[in-house]
């Protein structure tokens, strides 16, 4: 159930607010602009709220992003933890490519991967931002990893291939699949480029 702000208006007067609602207005403004580049102004008046009442629920911007990159995390990327689940190393691949698909062809999200806007837009200003995307990227490498060296010591990798390696190549092509989304390719080609590249993986 989404949960309900109460908090203190101008003048005295009550305000109130759905926080669910608000945090996945601001988690829109972020994934469109980056984290810089979304103003104050920008997120107060997608969230619906004040300035006063942004800080008051959610902290400074940089606690907000924390909280709308957990958001982006568990809604947005959960194709991921159920592509680990995949019985064959193949599965893994198709379902974190036709989920990574699936978010840059639907009409309801923006374009592109909050973390890699978010990032690539950093300046020294905004270390810790990137040091905590950047944390998180690793972790999920690091799943990946995991997961395909199981699939290695099963035998299902062809000789040669380096597990973690593979994973830093199938990450690879889901970030560029954001990056084609966002730059406004099409749905078509974004297909294409999902089933070229299960076309060429190196298991069955």
């Amino acid at each position: 159930m989404d949960s309900v702000d109460t908090l203190p208006a101008p003048k005295g007067r009550p305000r109130e607010f759905c926080v669910d609602a608000a945090l996945a207005a601001a988690l829109r403004v972020f994934w469109r602009n980056g984290y810089e580049a979304a103003s104050m102004a920008e997120l107060t008046a997608e969230m619906g709220i004040t300035k006063p009442s942004l800080y008051a629920a959610f902290g400074n911007k940089e606690a907000l992003f924390h909280k709308a990159l957990d958001l982006y995390e568990r809604e947005k990327l959960a194709y991921m933890m159920s592509a680990l689940d995949a019985p064959t190393a193949r599965g893994v691949a198709e379902r974190l490519l036709r989920g990574a698909l699936g978010m840059q062809t639907s009409t309801c999200d923006p374009k592109g991967c909050l973390s890699v806007i978010s990032v690539g837009a950093c300046g020294p200003e905004a270390e810790g931002i990137k040091a905590e995307v950047i944390k998180r990227r690793a972790s999920s490498l690091a799943a990946l990893v995991r997961r395909f060296e199981e699939a290695e010591a099963a035998g299902e990798l062809p000789a040669g291939i380096d597990a973690a390696a593979l994973a830093q190549y199938l990450l690879t092509i889901t970030q560029g699949l954001a990056v084609q989304g966002g730059a406004g390719a099409s749905c078509d080609d974004l297909k294409r480029l999902v089933d070229t590249s299960l076309a060429v993986w190196p298991t069955k």
